[in-house]
């Protein structure tokens, strides 16, 4: 099957997805040819390409999408790789966006803070790595020029909000300040956020000083903590270049156990900041790969770049890159390689840092791995194991006097935990609250999944992997069920102890307690557990219960079913859809009279004034 797909592959720019048995995609790829870079894969590697052969050995299938350049084989690469979060890729974990601050292009310019950049005209400032830092400054500045903050809807009604009362807005929806005046006002904001502060400082020194010698301290001391504020700023933005321009400079530092790419955000000659982005998953990929792999991921998701970025060394995807990012925002993008100069002694500052963040890196992931390691070791001291219990299970029931009673699965490998094994059950054999019987229903169902998919050679089934240590969230009622069930299923070898609500004492089936020490890594270890087993069952347990209390206000209506109840919720996707419709859009749901429309408007309007006041009385003291 794959020879032939490998046959009639085509010359042309694509992306590649390879697949596994269980038809899970492993891997990602583009090319420029796709004949040529698939084919490749399925030659005799050398020795030394490790990454490649473990992939090929777990290739049982592929699939490609043919594209028109490579420009768009890239963008296609990203997106998918973040769809499917391969195995074999490089997978940058961070994600985040960055603030900006947003200076609207309207009559009236608005002024804040956003994480999305809208391409409408606006002025944008940043990004700025430390949001809670920017918010400081941008409130420091609001209550300096006080612009308008309200939405256009409530600027057009034509009267003053309360903002303008308290002096925090200069009311030019009234015509509290001329149009030049306010534009005046936004220019010198703008000012200040390309590094020009000294005519802020200027001003807030006047105003400072002239409110002392009235002998208003309280005025003057406000002024004092604005400037002393602005001076902070300037204090972390000292490092100030020969150019006013914006770039980014991006350094890479590697050893035998993992990668850090450092990058400095450099804005009007001003370096804002710094982030560290340490890479997971690189093995033996090549130096090229793995910054190749951060360009691409880093600078696809981000709303705005800077027209020059600065990299330690060139890769295959720059230019394919670079194309990219300067169709998207329409302005010329370019990487570059300095040799020599200021950029180069930049640059080098850069890779120092890398190297100083992949070294604490290490230090902190080596600190966790020996807590980890330690509170296990210590676990299985304390409970008598035979070996630190790699995997542990734990379970939890959920019900409120017995409705919509559920479980929780749990899992922890290594002291972490692996939340693509989590579990939950809803009870199908008891009645009522007895959280015995339904410890006893839901031990017995993870164990009969597991005998089953043993005996059926699923070594990577739902339940196939065994526990070392079984954790029950109850006393010993709940452990002697859960026991009981074990050893029916044939599963008794399974250190297997219960965990006191209160008092977090481990109890034996014997009925023997450990108490484990506080304070001790192995104690915080269990408490992690316990309480994830209880958040995860509490949250399915609220997800069944309000989706029966929805369900059931909809049944209470006159002239609903089960049919257009079911209707209902397929056409609008929720109750809160339906609960807002008017009366035209309800008919619009197939089964649902103009009639039956008018009832349900006005039952689903009454009950939403019921709950509001009902709320509104809960509230009150």
């Amino acid at each position: 099957m794959i020879q032939d797909k490998l046959t009639n592959l085509p010359s042309s720019p694509g992306v590649y997805l390879m697949k596994n048995a269980e038809n899970q995609v492993i891997y990602v790829g583009k090319a420029v040819n796709l004949r040529n870079r698939v084919r490749s894969y399925f030659r005799t590697q050398p020795r030394e390409a490790v990454k490649t052969k473990a992939l090929v050995r777990h290739i049982e299938d592929f699939e490609y999408i043919v594209v028109g350049s490579e420009t768009e084989a890239l963008v296609l690469e990203m997106n998918l790789i973040k769809k499917y979060k391969p195995r074999y890729n490089i997978n940058l974990k961070d994600g985040k966006t960055y603030p900006y601050v947003r200076i609207t292009k309207e009559q009236w310019p608005r002024i804040f803070v956003t994480r999305h950049v809208v391409r409408d005209g606006s002025r944008y400032f940043g990004p700025y790595p430390n949001v809670y830092e920017l918010r400081q400054i941008i409130n420091i500045l609001y209550h300096i020029y006080c612009w308008r903050t309200c939405s256009k809807a409530r600027f057009n009604q034509g009267e003053a909000c309360l903002n303008a009362h308290i002096n925090l807005c200069d009311a030019p929806c009234v015509g509290g300040i001329s149009e030049e005046a306010y534009g005046q006002m936004v220019k010198e904001v703008a000012r200040f956020f390309s590094g020009k502060t000294e005519h802020l400082e200027a001003e807030l020194q006047a105003k400072m000083q002239a409110a002392s010698d009235r002998f208003e301290y309280e005025e003057a001391a406000v002024y004092r903590d604005q400037l002393k504020a602005i001076d902070h700023l300037n204090a972390r933005q000292k490092a100030s270049l020969q150019t006013n321009d914006d770039r980014d400079i991006v350094a890479m530092a590697r050893n035998d156990w993992g990668a850090v790419i450092q990058v400095f955000f450099v804005r009007a000659g001003k370096i804002l900041g710094r982030e560290s982005y340490p890479m997971r998953q690189i093995g033996q990929s090549s130096d090229d790969e793995v910054l190749s792999s951060f360009l691409k991921q880093f600078y696809l998701s981000q709303e705005r770049v800077p027209p020059t970025i600065y990299i330690d060394r060139k890769t295959s995807d720059t230019e394919a890159l670079a194309a990219h990012l300067t169709e998207k925002f329409d302005r010329r993008t370019t990487f570059h390689v300095p040799q020599r100069g200021d950029n180069k002694a930049l640059l080098d500052l850069v890779q120092k840092n890398a190297q100083e963040a992949l070294s604490k890196w290490r230090l902190s992931q080596d600190e966790k791995k020996a807590r980890t390691e330690g509170a296990l070791a210590d676990l299985a001291a304390y409970l008598d194991l035979p070996d630190p219990p790699n995997r542990i299970e734990c379970y939890d029931i959920s019900n409120i006097q017995g409705s919509d009673s559920v479980a929780s699965m749990v899992v922890f490998e290594k002291g972490r935990p692996k939340k693509d094994q989590y579990r939950r059950f809803k009870i199908k054999t008891v009645e009522g609250p007895n959280d015995f019987e339904s410890m006893f229903e839901v031990i017995t169902r993870r164990f009969r999944h597991a005998s089953q998919e043993r005996a059926s050679d699923k070594d990577e089934g739902r339940f196939s992997h065994l526990p070392d240590l079984v954790i029950i969230d109850g006393g010993k009622g709940q452990l002697g069920y859960a026991r009981r069930a074990m050893a029916n299923e044939g599963y008794s070898a399974i250190p297997t102890f219960g965990l006191a609500k209160q008092e977090e004492i481990l109890v034996h089936e014997d009925g023997s307690e450990t108490r484990i020490p506080h304070d001790t890594p192995a104690l915080y270890l269990i408490q992690r557990i316990r309480d994830e087993s209880h958040r995860f069952a509490i949250t399915y347990h609220r997800s069944l219960r309000g989706k029966r209390q929805l369900a059931s206000i909809l049944d209470d209506i006159p002239g609903i079913g089960p049919k257009r109840r079911q209707s209902l919720l397929t056409y609008f996707g929720s109750f809160s859809k339906i609960q807002s419709a008017d009366v035209e859009d309800l008919t619009k749901a197939p089964g649902i009279s103009p009639a039956l429309a008018q009832t349900i408007h006005d039952y689903l309007r009454t009950h939403q004034d019921l709950q509001a006041r009902l709320r509104l009385k809960n509230a009150r003291p």
